[in-house]
């Protein structure tokens, strides 16, 4: 029957040799993309993108539509240069972070070691445990009984107690000026009780300004000037202030008022000067400042500072014209 022709007059071709149409139907769509491809004039391959396909299409109208292309290469390229430029700047200033800490940290471990060792000059082996401003230890004290503390107090008491006794001979050096201007009996409580005020400041400020480290023996002269310029301060002022109350309010002579306001500065001085030095005299004989400097500075003031009352009642009531 292959090559036979059939009523109608055409030839079929054997099936071996015949095209399925699904396949001829692929082959003209392929045929026409290709040639509309390569001559079709409104067709603008878009440089740089061969494989993404993309094109910038006019429309016969004359508008244009664009289809943008990815990022450029180039854009993505800086951005991660300049990421990279942050997290190096982020790292330096990490270490320079970490550098301040670990530079304050051995800054305060030396500050430490300063106050630790100012504490243990200021005590010696067997006074250490008294739990004073000067450095020792509280939870020393607390296990200390009270004679213990006693023990240690009570020779140094007994010898300012010795001391002590020099303001009487000095009172009794100057009986005859006080028979004669009673007046200055009144205010010789008042100075006493000044002069221990006043150098009670300093021992304290000096004693705490050791165990904390901030003053070593070294500074000893500066702070005791320190102390010595603000004692005179402060006597010049409660001074300008005692002296005209004592005469316009409570009716003590003109001369007597005088001495007093004299008296104030000379003996605020006096407090001051003995109230910052001593520590620092403890320090360096290895003795406990708590313990000694502030009822020395007393004994000392107290004496030293009636002896110039006194001398200098003499001196201005010669001023006055009073004969003694």
């Amino acid at each position: 029957m292959c090559g036979r022709s059939t009523g109608s007059g055409r030839h079929r071709l054997p099936n071996s040799s015949r095209v399925h149409p699904f396949i001829s139907l692929v082959i003209f769509f392929c045929i026409v993309g290709r040639i509309t491809a390569i001559k079709s004039p409104f067709a603008v391959p878009t440089r740089g993108h061969p494989f993404v396909g993309v094109y910038e299409i006019m429309s016969h109208n004359g508008r244009d539509k664009t289809i943008a292309p990815p990022a450029d290469s180039s854009s993505s390229s800086s951005s991660s240069s300049a990421m990279s430029e942050l997290k190096e700047t982020i790292r330096f200033q990490a270490s320079e972070i970490n550098r301040l800490r670990e530079a304050l940290s051995s800054r305060s471990s030396s500050t430490a070691t300063t106050a630790t060792a100012a504490g243990h000059a200021a005590h010696n082996h067997h006074n250490h445990h008294g739990g004073t401003a000067a450095g020792g230890g509280e939870g020393d004290y607390k296990l200390k009984p009270f004679y213990a503390i006693a023990r240690e107090r009570v020779g140094w008491l007994s010898f300012f107690i010795c001391t002590l006794s020099l303001t009487a001979m000095i009172m009794n050096g100057f009986e005859h000026t006080l028979s004669r201007q009673i007046e200055l009996a009144y205010f010789v409580p008042l100075l006493a009780g000044h002069g221990g005020n006043t150098g009670g400041q300093a021992v304290g400020t000096v004693l705490s300004a050791l165990s904390s480290g901030s003053v070593k023996r070294g500074d000893a002269f500066a702070v005791i000037a320190k102390e010595a310029a603000s004692g005179l301060t402060m006597g010049l002022v409660l001074g300008a202030f005692v002296g005209p109350i004592a005469h316009y309010v409570m009716g003590i002579s003109r001369h007597v008022s005088t001495v007093v306001s004299v008296t104030f500065p000379l003996l605020s001085t006096i407090a001051a000067t003995m109230g910052s030095s001593l520590p620092f005299v403890c320090v360096a004989l290895g003795l406990d400042p708590a313990v000694i400097a502030a009822p020395a500075m007393t004994s000392f003031v107290d004496v030293t500072g009636l002896l110039c009352y006194f001398l200098l009642a003499n001196r201005v009531f010669q001023l006055f014209g009073l004969e003694l």
